[in-house]
Parts: C-alpha cells; sequence; structure tokens
C-alpha cells in the first residue's frame, strides 16, 4: 500500500459529481422524538469519476490510471472542482488562520474552516499543491523563512514566530483519495465514446 503523489486526470475529474459524507446515528424515541450522534468527527469526500468520462480516450486513460493504482491499493490526488481553495479562486495569504505564535512553535498545519458563528468545521488539509502555498503572520505576507511540506500540509519556520502573532495561510490543495472499487465495468457505446456507470472513489483521512 502507497500514495502516489499523482493526480487524476483533470479534464475527467471535472466533470465527475460527489462531495462530503457524514456518518449519523438517528434513533426516534416512543414519544415521536429523535436523538441524534454523530459517529464522525471529520467528514470523508466520496466521488463518482464515471460521469467525467465523455469519450473513448477518457476511458483509455481511467483505465490506465486505475491499473497503475492496482484499484483499491494506491492512494492518489484528486482535484475537487468545487472546494480546492482556501478561501477565492486565487489564494491570498490571510484567507484561513492555522494558529497561534508562542514564541517558540515552529510549525503549523495547513486546515481550513468551514462556518463561523455556530460550530465551524476545521478541515485538516494534507495535500497542498505545490507552488500555490502563501503565508502570514500578524497580517504581513511572509515571503520567506518557511516551507510547506506538500506531502502532509505542514509549515515549517525557521524561526518561531512572536507569542500571540496570527499564523494565516491561502492555499490550493488536492483531495487524497483511492478508487473505491477493484473492478471496473465498461461499456462500449460506439466508436469513439465508453459508457461507465460508476467509477467510485473515496477520501483518504489523515
Amino acid at each position: 500500500m502507497a500514495f502516489h503523489h499523482v493526480r487524476f486526470p483533470l479534464d475527467i475529474a471535472l466533470g465527475a459529481r460527489g462531495g462530503p459524507e457524514r456518518r449519523t446515528d438517528v434513533v426516534t424515541l416512543a414519544g415521536g422524538g429523535e436523538q441524534r450522534n454523530g459517529r464522525w468527527a471529520q467528514s470523508r469526500r466520496r466521488y463518482n469519476a464515471g460521469y467525467g468520462v465523455k469519450s473513448r480516450a477518457d476511458m483509455q486513460a481511467v483505465l490506465a490510471f486505475f491499473e497503475e493504482r492496482r484499484g483499491r491499493l494506491h492512494g492518489f490526488l484528486w482535484r475537487d472542482g468545487i472546494d480546492h481553495s482556501s478561501g477565492g479562486k486565487v489564494p491570498a495569504p490571510m484567507d484561513q488562520a492555522i494558529g497561534t505564535g508562542d514564541g517558540t512553535r515552529t510549525e503549523f498545519q495547513l486546515t481550513k474552516t468551514y462556518g463561523a458563528a455556530f460550530d465551524p468545521y476545521v478541515r485538516v488539509i494534507v495535500k497542498p499543491v505545490a507552488g500555490s502555498v502563501r503565508v502570514a503572520v500578524d497580517g504581513v505576507e511572509v515571503m520567506s523563512g518557511w516551507s510547506v511540506d506538500v506531502t502532509t500540509g505542514g509549515i515549517a519556520f525557521a524561526s518561531a514566530p512572536a507569542d500571540g502573532a496570527a499564523v494565516t495561510a491561502g492555499f490550493l490543495f488536492d483531495v487524497p483519495v483511492r478508487f473505491d472499487t477493484d473492478r471496473l465495468d465498461i461499456e462500449w457505446s460506439n466508436f469513439d465514446a465508453a459508457e461507465a456507470p460508476s467509477i467510485p472513489l473515496v477520501e483518504i483521512l489523515p
């Protein structure tokens, strides 16, 4: 089992469907009320790449990608067409708060926060896009003196941000996924088209 730091064909991914999934137990009480319990602390994304396949060439690209990943065995990168940026279309260095300096801490983890007022969800970002990450300390962009690990999403400073300094970041990111099947069921509909009813993918959580 390994993770291949290679992205699923982007033109096919942008035609796919999918999004976050959660697991919630709902118990209906005798009086008609209910109790709910969230079993997962983190959401998990699922996608169906079959909707993005529009031609024979697309299907051949998916087939080659699937075989190289050995089905469900190896993970890879996936571009979510809706949710792949820390903020706007172009990341800004103050998009996301990722921590507060204490004068000694030098390592911070990229995260993205969803919501604000009620119960914000903080998602750990582990696959930032190389060259897209921007960092600021106390509202001032820092152009050097830090590095990012594109395999974990960790930010490392050469010297620790000052005590109380807000550390923020902007970035593009991919989703670590794997195929959720060991079998491709392909139907050739005509000479230059193929239909793949289901090519399920599931997020690999950290």
